[in-house]
């Protein structure tokens, strides 16, 4: 390697100078500084400390070998914020304190006067800015009234209802701003108040910055805008339309909407049905697909991250999110919780994980609670994969595939919360997984949404959604004796009625049938109509718990399927080819398929491979550690 191409070390430390060069003797003082000067194959390490900046990286690197690497330095903590501490309080009433601060402080971005929108939003009434107030660490509710600062009031659909009472109020002039907030006793010029004044703390300002590391960092306090779909997505962290980046092992939470965003560019449409109510969001959407296909959405430009280890939490809209972005990448062994608890907006765009074209995606070995929904896909999951994830405790669905033509798997996956799976798709392939609670079955003919060739971003056709032809292979399924809910009345015919109950009778109407096989229900879990070999077990419900310990997560009462149950090992020619996208179940490489691991990565017995996620594992065993 020449001298010009030799890799170098870039050194950063809170007590350096940007003037330095970087060397470990010689630190910067700024991440900014050293992103600056880093070029592809170069490494950035950041020592202990806070870093108050927003790292708008330059330029990527040039391969998967010649990539540039922000990293904490090893055993060191490195804290990047979206926010400015605040000091200066006045007691203005009470419990209540004031802070006037000029609005040259805020500079090019004034976060208090920059309200929250975009396509799907719904603001529930009232405005909300995408500025923040944190009391050591933990944010406060914004109200729109300074009356509800000064008497705070729980707010009913928040996850915290008594937290609600921590409040703060902002308004602007043209020269000042004026935050107030209830700080119940506490004087803040002694504690840790900050505020949001930047939009991100780690995203690029051009598309293209490809093959970037971003390890081992906490990463909070965002004002982050609404991420729509039809939108430029920018994050507290995010990849801007690029390809090749590496996100592991951070602590990312408190962005005042989404956490990691794998999205769109702003050149391809920026909240394009908001400006043009003349057409519906799903003919916007579609169009916003054709542009981003004319400038170069595909596998050699695009996607293909890998997203790792991460623990991402108390964000409003999403844990990860991505538009067309997170094609061909990886998402695995990551944490997300808290998203969505305050709740005082909402939309359409609210989860864990939400992707639309999650094509070639693995979704891994993550656990996923408290949020809104779980798991969202929504257009064009082909040829995804979601595996071995723990989801529980979600307030809509562990798992909603939205308008998906197929084909993608889901399997040996625990499913917990009161709903499992909501399925506006067709096409999937579902096999070992444990539902524990209900599943919903609905058409969506009022949409026409594409399906692509197979492992391509290239588009095949457009097709409604008739739903079914969908298959359940050695899935374990509990419901509760109860009476089946029924068809929600619909202007369409029975075939095309929303069903919601427990086990797979919900398919009963559907156009298109399932294939079915090895598939055991307890509790009055009820099997599909032309299912000739369920094995429905006597008994009451099995009293299915998640117990969450400082030694781990461990389910308790899992139900143990009978040993008659009439498996069989599945492969890709088991499964078959979807109708819509006429492809085949196959991996994302397009080599064949076969589902022969279960939830802890154990290969499963090839003659009797035994329902659920845990293969053999499970086998007289009342309480198993899950994560």
């Amino acid at each position: 390697m020449s001298p010009a191409l030799a890799a170098r070390e870039f050194h950063v430390s809170p007590d350096g100078n940007d003037r330095s060069d970087g060397s470990a003797g010689a630190r910067l003082q700024t991440i900014s500084a050293a992103a600056a000067r880093a070029q592809p194959g170069d490494t950035v390490i950041v020592h202990a400390g806070v870093y108050r900046e927003r790292v708008t990286p330059p330029r990527g690197g040039e391969s998967d070998t010649r990539r540039i690497t922000y990293t904490a330095a090893p055993g060191e903590k490195v804290v990047i914020k979206g926010s400015e501490q605040i000091r200066g309080w006045e007691r203005f009433r009470g419990d209540v304190w004031k802070v006037t601060l000029p609005n040259a402080f805020f500079g090019a971005y004034h976060p208090y006067k920059d309200l929250i929108n975009g396509d799907w939003f719904t603001d529930r009434g009232r405005p909300h800015h995408t500025g923040e107030v944190y009391l050591n660490g933990k944010s406060l509710y914004e109200t729109h009234l300074l009356e509800r600062v000064l008497n705070p009031q729980p707010f009913a659909l928040s996850r915290e209802p008594a937290a609600s009472t921590w409040t703060w109020f902002g308004e602007s002039d043209d020269k000042e701003t004026y935050l107030y907030a209830n700080f119940h006793g506490r004087n803040p010029n002694e504690e840790l108040v900050e505020i949001n004044v930047r939009d991100s703390c780690f995203y690029p300002a051009k598309p293209g910055c490809d093959y970037i590391t971003v390890r081992g960092f906490r990463l909070c306090h965002a004002a982050t805008q609404w991420a729509a779909p039809t939108a430029e997505q920018i994050g507290l962290i995010g990849t801007h339309w690029s390809r090749g980046w590496v996100i592991e092992d951070n602590e990312i939470s408190d962005s005042k909407c989404s956490g990691l965003t794998l999205g769109k560019d702003r050149q391809t449409g920026h909240n394009v049905w908001n400006a043009d109510r003349s057409k519906d969001g799903a003919t916007h959407y579609n169009e916003v697909i054709v542009r981003a296909l004319a400038a170069g959405w595909s596998r050699e430009r695009i996607g293909s991250h890998v997203v790792r280890r991460n623990l991402i939490h108390d964000c409003e809209q999403t844990g990860i999110c991505g538009s067309l972005g997170a094609v061909f990448s990886t998402i695995t062994d990551n944490h997300i919780y808290n998203i969505w608890t305050k709740r005082q907006f909402v939309g359409a765009e609210i989860a864990g994980i939400k992707l639309h074209a999650a094509i070639d995606v693995v979704i891994e070995r993550n656990r996923i609670h408290n949020a809104h929904r779980g798991l969202w896909m929504d257009w064009m999951a082909q040829g995804t994969r979601i595996t071995r994830n723990l989801c529980y405790n979600n307030t809509a669905e562990d798992l909603f595939m939205e308008v998906d033509h197929g084909p993608y798997v889901v399997d040996s996956n625990v499913f917990l919360s009161d709903l499992n799976l909501s399925d506006m798709s067709e096409g999937g392939a579902f096999v070992h997984n444990l539902f524990a609670g209900k599943i919903l079955s609905r058409p969506e003919l009022g949409r026409t949404t594409p399906y692509h060739h197979a492992h391509d971003t290239a588009l095949a056709g457009l097709s409604r959604t008739k739903g079914g032809d969908d298959r359940f292979f050695n899935n374990v399924f509990v419901g509760r004796r109860e009476p089946p809910e029924p068809p929600k009345k619909t202007a369409n015919s029975r075939a095309n009625a929303t069903v919601t109950g427990y086990g797979l009778w919900v398919y009963d109407t559907r156009e298109q049938p399932l294939l079915t096989g090895g598939n055991v229900y307890f509790g009055g879990a009820r099997a599909y109509a032309r299912e000739t070999d369920a094995t429905e077990m006597a008994g009451d419900r099995p009293a299915v718990a998640l117990v969450e310990g400082a030694d781990g997560v461990f389910l308790v009462n899992c139900p143990v399927p009978a040993a008659q149950a009439v498996t069989r090992r599945v492969t890709g020619e088991m499964l078959g080819r979807v109708v819509t996208a006429n492809l085949p179940f196959e991996n994302q490489d397009g080599t064949a398929i076969t589902l022969d691991v279960d939830y802890f990565g154990n290969r499963r017995n090839a003659a009797k491979p035994g329902a659920g996620p845990f293969g053999n594992a499970m086998e007289g065993s009342a309480r198993i550690k899950v994560w």
